[in-house]
């Protein structure tokens, strides 16, 4: 795990009883222990875990600092015997002055102590009652248990064994504040930020306490790790529920149980090389006024767990959400990002017809569905749209019905132009041989139908609407000049899985019984060019994905290899880890096959027509990707055999 970039951290939530070190310093040791079992590299506690926050003015008795010490002394004499960085809360006494503390241990060593930056004193908080703020600090070191300790805001704790795993501290508070520490932090390394907490409940604190972690770990390009104090907690005034959190750069990858009364512990593998990887991407992550008197000290730790089996899921569809109500807002959003790109060109060119080849598939399906959209945003009459199909030498009775159906449930302007003819003139006329049915059989008639497609349009003054989508173009899955060229490409930054949801979405709102049901026949059609003949029974034969691979992970590997810069065995590990029921082997082939065209097919997106970037991720070559049409995969490849 460690070589592909992961780092398992978790969040601790210990059952305590307030003021009983003794108790506490047990519990936190069986969750050290159990943290071992897990092979949980770091793990974080919350604030003032070893006391407890709800002491209050017994925070001011010599007896409850001195006993905290010698559990703190306790902890780090414990962490001999269990492998891990663990980060407690505990207050101590230093510069004549109380401080809330997170304090690193590994090894039988405490690495470094990070005082509270901001205490808060308001509604219901009272800390500065007992604690001093990180500013109050005069020492940058702490004697306990004869051992000299780093004692500052300004520490940054890095591993030996890989640079990139190097996290900060903040405490509560700290995070609520309109500049938190982590700011500093994390461009000044961390890629981690660990957040000792003690945030009680009330209404609506729990979406936005959430939200927060969120945004802070999206706005640093960070894993943020959350740990809040339990409902052992006091309830004099108030209640804590033991909210924890791991978030990666904007998304939650575990969530604790909150309202329980025992100890309860969340970890996951945080993916540190797609955070580093994301941060030089985005070159203004580091344009940003730094404090320049500011310098971090930077503590080692041994990292001496090293995770064998990957404790992370990966979405196998990753462009499709999972959840059915955020898939279907998200399908809402994308139609209608799609639809007003059109209606703009529609509007700035005065034109008022569209014309699209209608091939019974689901591109030209949702291209169409689009352009219905369009129209309906404009107050444009749909006999405008000229939807043509083109029997050829492979359309089969199923799809050419479906098309011919489809155009006029719509009340749009049907259009039938045979292509067979056209193209044996053709064959004869460059003296290929139709019996032949390689690549020139094919692109004959991609060409032919993109021909008509464009005559037509100057004929009646119209724009043709481009079918293709996100995954045939990384994979060069079109015709050069054929159905690759068109005159506005909606569907341009759909992939494949993608533009299925969003065929059955249109259907599953759609409240015309035959328009529904022509759109589901489509979902159930075999993804096909159509372009070889049929089975004797009138079946297609030539399906797309027997020949270039399941489009599920094609898809895969484009969002991983584009968005994160993933290496070839990075995608390979983590496809094996998603998709356990598919062969390694087959996954290894099927990203080679995606990893050469994805190369050799640049020429064809390096020409691309106009067409809206929906998602994350697009191919155009005036926006996200400049990529030379002529280089060379041979280091992927090479890397990608070296696979066992």
């Amino acid at each position: 795990m460690r070589e592909y970039g992961f780092v398992r951290v978790g969040a601790a939530v210990p059952e305590i009883k307030v003021g009983n070190v003794f108790f506490n310093i047990e519990n936190i040791k069986k969750c050290m222990k159990n943290s071992e079992e897990r092979d949980i590299e770091i793990t974080l506690f919350p604030e003032l875990s070893i006391t407890g926050y709800t002491c209050a003015d017994l925070f001011h008795n010599s007896t409850l600092i001195d006993e905290a010490i010698k559990g703190l002394i306790d902890l780090k004499k414990y962490t001999e015997t269990v492998k891990g960085v663990f980060i407690v809360g505990v207050p101590i006494h230093m510069d004549n002055q109380l401080f809330n503390c997170g304090v690193v241990l590994e090894n039988g060593h405490i690495l470094g102590i990070v005082p509270k930056t901001y205490i808060p004193n308001y509604g219901e908080f009272y800390e500065k009652r007992w604690f001093s703020p990180a500013s109050n600090l005069r020492s940058k070191n702490i004697v306990i248990d004869g051992d000299k300790i780093p004692f500052s805001t300004d520490l940054l704790f890095q591993s030996k064994k890989n640079k990139d795993v190097t996290f900060g501290i903040e405490i509560c508070e700290d995070l609520w504040c309109t500049y938190p520490p982590s700011n500093e932090l994390t461009v000044n390394g961390a890629t981690l930020i660990f957040n000792l907490s003690a945030s009680n409940e009330i209404i609506g604190k729990k979406e936005y306490r959430e939200g927060l972690v969120k945004s802070q770990s999206e706005k640093t390009i960070s894993a943020y790790i959350y740990a809040s104090s339990g409902c052992n907690e006091s309830t004099t005034d108030l209640v804590f529920s033991g909210a924890s959190f791991i978030a990666e750069n904007g998304r939650i990858l575990s969530r604790g149980k909150r309202f329980s009364f025992e100890n309860e512990m969340i970890y996951s593998d945080v993916d540190v090389k797609r955070l580093v990887y994301t941060r030089y991407k985005d070159i203004s992550y580091m344009g940003v006024v730094k404090d320049s008197n500011k310098v971090f000290d930077v503590v080692e730790f041994e990292n001496l767990i090293e995770p064998k089996n990957l404790n992370r899921i990966y979405d196998e569809y990753p462009f499709v959400p999972k959840d059915e109500k955020k898939r279907n807002s998200r399908c809402e959003e994308i139609l209608m990002i799609q639809a007003m790109s059109l209606a703009k060109r529609l509007k700035h060119t005065n034109i008022k017809k569209c014309v699209i080849g209608i091939s019974g598939g689901l591109d030209s399906t949702l291209a169409f569905l689009v352009i219905i959209k369009a129209y309906e945003v404009l107050g444009l009459d749909k006999k405008d749209i000229i939807g043509i199909t083109m029997p050829g030498f492979g359309t089969t009775n199923r799809t050419y019905q479906n098309a011919v159906d489809f155009v006029k449930c719509y009340g749009a302007t049907l259009k039938e132009i045979n292509i067979k003819d056209a193209c044996l003139q053709h064959f004869k006329d460059i003296s290929h041989d139709p019996k032949i049915l390689d690549v020139t059989y094919e692109n004959v008639q991609a060409r032919e139908r993109t021909q008509i497609l464009m005559d037509y349009a100057n004929k009646v003054g119209g724009l043709v609407i481009g079918t293709g989508d996100l995954s045939e173009l990384a994979l060069g899955w079109c015709t050069y000049n054929g159905d690759h060229m068109s005159m506005y490409a909606v569907n341009v930054s759909i992939p494949k899985t993608l533009v299925r949801y969003l065929v059955r979405y249109y259907g599953d709102t759609e409240s015309d019984e035959k328009r529904k049901k022509i759109i589901y026949d489509i979902l159930d059609t075999p993804v096909s060019p159509e372009l070889l003949p049929p089975s004797v029974s009138g079946e297609i034969l030539q399906e797309t994905e027997k020949t270039i691979g399941p489009y599920v992970l094609h898809d895969f590997f484009l969002y991983h290899f584009i968005r994160y810069g993933a290496s070839p065995k990075k995608i390979y590990y983590i496809a094996c880890n998603t998709f356990k029921d598919t062969k390694k082997e087959e996954i290894k082939h099927w990203l080679e096959v995606f990893i050469k065209r994805f190369f050799t097919q640049q020429f064809k997106r390096s020409c691309i027509p106009d067409g809206p970037k929906v998602g994350t991720i697009s191919l155009s070559p005036r926006g996200d990707l400049r990529m030379p049409s002529d280089a060379d995969y041979e280091i992927w490849i090479k890397e990608l055999n070296e696979l066992k």
